[in-house]
């Protein structure tokens, strides 16, 4: 893996050292990342062992999974069938070994993902330390937060990350902006690359619009978080083209439609639908948005072909997909319980061919054409 928490001690001055580049951004292999993309913009593959995850760069220094167990589910309010549910106390807390056992080594999670970021920490610390594995959380900035960025006040919230994770230093922090029309965010991202506990800055639900300011203010993000899936194909409308020029890579979540995408719906009418957690209601508005339910059951079918074909199921063609797409370094896979590892495991190494591709993309082509930037739709600043 990469260079983890616990190797780098509690030095600042080495921290800063070995980030100098990121303060320094201006040419593609600089920017916070030594470059790993080729011609195509696609991400190279770090070698990896049988019936494990394949690994991929981030940047210099930080190699993840390219399955990324997402932990928005320990938020609260994903507890779905109670039989299944491991999202909470000490349930969530044993699931993670699952994930790393399968070769699943980086969490995804954020300061304001309710408890998520202390059941990591509780893990991390019943495994003594975070060696071998990639921790990435969020700095999100809503209401009064955007209106002064200081030092002081990025660092006491940097700190308290870190005091819940129980690690010295964070692999990587991800900036979440919620109003534009504050213009603080460059100095945010400015604040957290001069944080020496932070090796690595990203963005969560940038536009291209911001990502293009960042770089201009030698502050790019490594990396932006962005919803991507074949219901969702907004980083396709400039921002992949953008992201492949500066070098910066895209790590989709969503990539399910919150479990949508998958033999459990196929076939099924619309209002059969339980639509019992906010992700299924999340993406059952984006489905509306995207061509509605025969259109999505048109999808459906295609996928279960390919998914036939390969022995495989819906769920791991769809995620193939999206990993397949230029700048994609990984995806987000939220999860309830561990019960759909060995699935993460083979998504992460199925590889589609180009009949598979054209077929998926004769059904997409007949859906309705997303013309929006990611995340403005929901942000109410743009269309979908």
């Amino acid at each position: 893996g990469g260079v983890q928490a616990s190797s780098l001690g509690s030095s600042v001055q080495a921290s800063a050292v070995k980030r100098r580049p990121l303060l320094f951004g201006g040419t593609a292999g600089l920017m916070g990342c030594a470059s790993s993309s080729g011609s195509s913009g696609q991400v190279s593959l770090a070698a990896v062992e049988k019936n494990s995850v394949p690994r991929a760069e981030v940047c210099k220094g930080l190699e993840i999974s390219r399955v990324v167990k997402g932990c928005w589910q320990l938020s609260g309010g994903h507890h779905g069938d109670r039989a299944s549910d491991r999202t909470i106390g000490k349930f969530a807390v044993d699931d993670f070994q699952s994930f790393v056992d399968a070769g699943i080594t980086t969490f995804d999670t954020a300061d304001i993902y309710g408890p998520s970021e202390e059941l990591i920490g509780k893990y991390l610390d019943s495994r003594g330390g975070s060696e071998g594995l990639q921790v990435f959380t969020k700095f999100c900035c809503f209401g009064a937060d955007m209106n002064a960025i200081t030092d002081k006040m990025v660092e006491k919230r940097i700190k308290a990350s870190r005091m819940k994770l129980k690690v010295e230093n964070l692999d990587l922090v991800q900036l979440y902006w919620h109003d534009y029309t504050k213009k603080n965010y460059v100095d945010a991202m400015r604040s957290l690359y001069d944080n020496g506990t932070v090796k690595a800055v990203a963005c969560t639900n940038m536009d291209t619009k911001r990502l293009s300011e960042m770089v201009d203010a030698s502050v790019p993000p490594v990396l932006n978080q962005v919803q991507f899936s074949l219901l969702d194909r907004r980083p396709e409308n400039g921002m992949t083209d953008f992201c492949s020029k500066h070098d910066i890579k895209l790590l989709p979540y969503g990539v399910l439609a919150g479990g949508l995408i998958s033999e459990n719906y196929l076939g099924v009418p619309a209002s059969e639908v339980k639509f019992d957690t906010y992700s299924k209601q999340k993406y059952a508005s984006v489905l509306n948005q995207r061509g509605g339910w025969n259109w999505f059951q048109d999808l459906l079918g295609v996928l279960n072909e390919v998914a036939t074909s390969k022995n495989t199921t819906i769920a791991n063609v769809a995620s193939a997909w999206v990993l397949n797409r230029p700048q994609v370094v990984g995806i987000l896979i939220g999860a309830r319980n561990a019960s759909h590892v060995a699935d993460n495991q083979e998504a992460s190494r199925l590889q589609l061919n180009q009949s598979d591709l054209d077929n998926i993309a004769g059904v997409l082509d007949k859906g309705f054409l997303a013309t929006g930037d990611c995340y403005d739709w929901e942000r109410g600043t743009g269309p979908f």
